[in-house]
């Protein structure tokens, strides 16, 4: 029996956590399930749980000593010839510390992005999402930016030498997907588009529109680096007319997207104000291209989003609206200022540190920022650059 769409999750991914004050927090997959729950949108028929990934998946990208540290450092107590290499495997820092059952854990989130791409792959489904992936700064032999494996990397892997599928990269994350980029960026049937703030300003300092992809790939790698305080209509139409050109050009059998919520203006970590209009808006642009240019075939992950209480499970429930065909998403569209749902509300407003939004989008009670016509000007100046190259 197949389905239009199919949400993979398993509270065990939860545990993917460090310290207890880090911003990467998972309590955001609690809050965005039970919110599509208390709505009455995600049926017990429509989860499924991730397995964990195996070392050969693993390794098709990460080597096998970096696989190995991880494994030693996940140890309640490591050993300490392990312990003096943490440096080397990008283990040393607050942003990225080992944690005990490390290896245990992320192997389930880069097992749940297999998982999505086999449901889809197979027939199963057109159309899968798994919230507990995303992790896309994993490099080849070290951890960085909050990600163990590249669970994104992996995935496409599985798609190309399983299904030998080409696959089209979308990623809308606040930072650049770079573990992505440098995973294919000599693969020719891997495409990598990726819309960020400028790496000039934030981590992780990469993602300028002169990376291309090098060789045969030359052209499958493009990046649109947005200026920061760039608002809702400078980045959607950044987005829309080059990830057009892309998906014309390049045909993609699999659609891939990392839905990091970190370009709001309320996210700590990042510069750009954008608003939940783009968390609308952007979902439906990639659902519309899967069904033009790729079957129908789409993978979803999640990624960045560090206002988990404000935010995030308002982005990530959109995207799973979209997904799932819900008649909510026209609703929405009539009704700007539709509520949550107050049970949702009430149960996680005496938790939250923070004044909870009542409704789903934004009202813009911020103040509008500084240079907007500047910022757009320049925008479109690094969108035609993007372009560049496209035919």
């Amino acid at each position: 029996m197949t389905t239009s769409s199919l949400f993979i999750y398993d509270e065990r991914e939860t545990g993917y956590r460090f310290q207890a004050d880090h911003p990467f927090n998972q309590e955001r997959l609690r809050l965005t399930v039970d919110l599509l729950r208390k709505l009455g949108a995600l049926p017990e028929s429509a989860v499924r749980a991730p397995q964990h990934a195996t070392d050969e998946q693993l390794l098709a990208v990460h080597s096998t000593d970096y696989i190995e540290a991880v494994k030693a450092l996940s140890q309640d107590q490591p050993e300490e010839e392990w312990l003096n290499r943490v440096e080397k495997y990008g283990f040393d820092s607050e942003d990225t510390p080992y944690f005990p059952r490390m290896h245990e854990i992320t192997s389930l989130l880069v097992g749940g992005s297999v998982k999505a791409v086999d449901e889809v792959m197979s027939g199963q489904t057109e159309h899968a999402l798994h919230l507990g992936g995303g992790l896309h700064h994993a490099l080849r032999n070290k951890a960085a930016g909050f990600c163990i494996y590249n669970d994104a990397s992996v995935a496409i892997q599985h798609a190309r030498h399983r299904y030998g599928a080409r696959v089209l990269y979308i990623d809308t994350d606040v930072h650049h997907g770079d573990g992505v980029q440098w995973s294919f960026y000599s693969e020719p049937d891997v495409c990598t588009l990726s819309i960020h703030e400028t790496g000039k300003y934030l981590f992780p300092g990469t993602g300028a529109v002169n990376e291309r992809g090098e060789g045969t790939a030359f052209g499958t790698c493009i990046n649109i680096p947005v200026e920061p305080y760039t608002e809702d209509d400078s980045w959607l139409e950044c987005l829309e007319e080059v990830l057009d050109r892309v998906a014309v050009h390049f045909q993609p059998d699999l659609i891939v997207s990392q839905h990091g919520c970190d370009a709001h203006a309320y996210d700590p970590l990042s510069h750009v104000h954008c608003s939940m209009d783009i968390y609308k808006a952007m979902p439906r642009l990639i659902h519309r291209l899967a069904h033009q240019y790729s079957g129908g075939r789409w993978v979803a992950l999640g990624g960045g989003g560090y206002d988990f209480w404000r935010v995030v499970p308002r982005a990530w429930s959109l995207l799973w609206l979209e997904m799932s065909d819900h008649p909510m998403v026209a609703q929405l569209e009539r009704e700007q200022d539709m509520e949550l749902p107050l049970a949702w509300l009430s149960q996680w407003q005496l938790h939250s540190p923070v004044e909870l939004p009542t409704t789903w989008l934004d009202g813009k009670d911020w103040a509008p920022m500084p240079r907007r016509q500047e910022v757009t000007a320049k925008n479109r100046q690094t969108k035609e650059l993007a372009m560049l190259y496209l035919p």
